[in-house]
């Protein structure tokens, strides 16, 4: 395998880009094969592509090629709808697994959106239902036997820390808690491996790591031996055993689609089909260790040449994800004045400066470039401008 591999994306030029932790670049193929999905199987077949392009089981093959990076066996990942919905449907269904307890665990620095559906599910069943959130580094501490189920995000959206899937799963499985783990900013990015964890669900987003464009679909991972006794909160169409006998009695299919809710999305599920491809023969503890290398320069150069910023993320390799994240006062302002540069990262509240490092498209002569742009941007303090000062609704 050799890395990067920038032949198979359309890069603009001029850019390097640093924020594939929050959208992935355009795979090369990937328009094009919308385009055909659009102008040949939607325009001339019409509803025969559910047949004739074998759309009805496109959800079931884009989620066994997503399992290949998530260590999951075929037939245990389906994919579709949103990352929250997959989180309330793991959730709903992981509390119903230990009826006789009431606590959901998470902690304070994941991600909104799941604490946001595990206060919307305790809301919904009102049964003194109870989300606990202590510091990450508390978590292990708080897994006791009146937790029912343990969700965590294995890297941390704003730092990259990183949480240990085996022993936080061990440290649940010992107290009789269900463990669900959100790989939003993990598959693609870091090797995970399902089938040894042992956890019982996983849930994570395509748009990221994995490329599959803005609002791709999300995908839900079970573990094999649950999957006939899951009973989803969600009870859809599209998870029922046989969807066109229009049975008015829900019966859940005997796989994972039973976690399947809405009409898949086509477009957007060919369009995630193409940009696997770039997976194709990707080892990833190769990936890993370009990855540790590239974040590890990046650190290097951004402290010897912008001292007035501060890492944010774990200095060791092995405790973050691909991403480094510099605290600066003015963060927001220098980050809107990188991006003018051409060097694209993110902002985080409140003072967070987020990069996202993706071996599949960037290399280290980027990494080294990207540090020299933003010590201009520090050193001459050009996020000084007033078009910088003025915060856009996304960051």
């Amino acid at each position: 395998m050799t890395l990067p591999r920038k032949e198979l994306f359309d890069l603009p030029k001029g850019v390097i880009y640093l924020d594939g932790n929050s959208l992935g670049v355009l795979p090369k193929g990937a328009a094009e094969r919308a385009v055909q999905v659009i102008s040949n199987e939607w325009g001339q077949e019409l509803i025969r592509a559910w047949n004739t392009a074998d759309w009805i089981s496109l959800p079931s093959r884009v989620g066994d090629r997503i399992g290949q990076l998530i260590g999951a066996p075929a037939g245990s990942v389906a994919t579709g709808d949103t990352l929250s919905i997959k989180v309330y449907q793991a959730l709903a269904a992981a509390l119903k697994m230990r009826p006789d307890r009431k606590v959901i665990l998470s902690d304070n620095g994941n991600f909104p959106t799941d604490l946001y559906m595990a206060q919307g599910l305790i809301s919904t069943i009102d049964k003194d239902y109870e989300l606990r959130a202590p510091a990450p580094e508390d978590v292990a501490d708080a897994i006791t036997k009146e937790v029912a189920v343990v969700m965590l995000t294995q890297v941390d959206y704003r730092t990259g820390r990183t949480h240990d899937m085996q022993a936080i799963t061990e440290k649940a499985h010992s107290v009789g808690a269900v463990m669900i783990w959100d790989l939003a900013h993990s598959a693609g990015a870091v090797p995970v491996d399902m089938t040894a964890s042992n956890a019982e669900f996983a849930v994570g987003c395509t748009y990221k790591y994995l490329n599959g464009g803005p609002g791709s679909p999300a995908f839900i991972y079970a573990r094999p031996d649950l999957v006939e006794t899951v009973e989803p909160a969600l009870a859809g169409w599209m998870g029922h055993e046989a969807p066109f006998e229009m049975d008015l009695k829900y019966r859940p299919a005997m796989s994972t689609e039973r976690l399947r809710v809405g009409t898949p999305p086509i477009l957007q599920l060919a369009v995630l089909d193409q940009a696997l491809n770039a997976w194709d023969g990707v080892d990833m503890q190769e990936l890993r260790a370009a990855s540790i290398a590239l974040c590890d320069t990046f650190i290097a150069e951004v402290e010897a040449r912008c001292p007035q910023l501060t890492l944010a993320s774990p200095r060791d390799g092995a405790q973050r994800g691909s991403q480094i994240s510099f605290g600066f006062e003015h963060g927001y302002a220098a980050m809107q004045a990188l991006i003018d540069r051409g060097v694209i990262g993110d902002f985080r509240a409140p003072n967070i400066m987020r990069f996202g490092f993706t071996p599949l498209y960037i290399d280290q002569a980027d990494v080294v470039e990207a540090a020299k742009i933003l010590e201009d941007v520090i050193t001459n303090e050009l996020w000084r401008d007033p078009k910088y000062q003025t915060k856009s609704r996304v960051t």
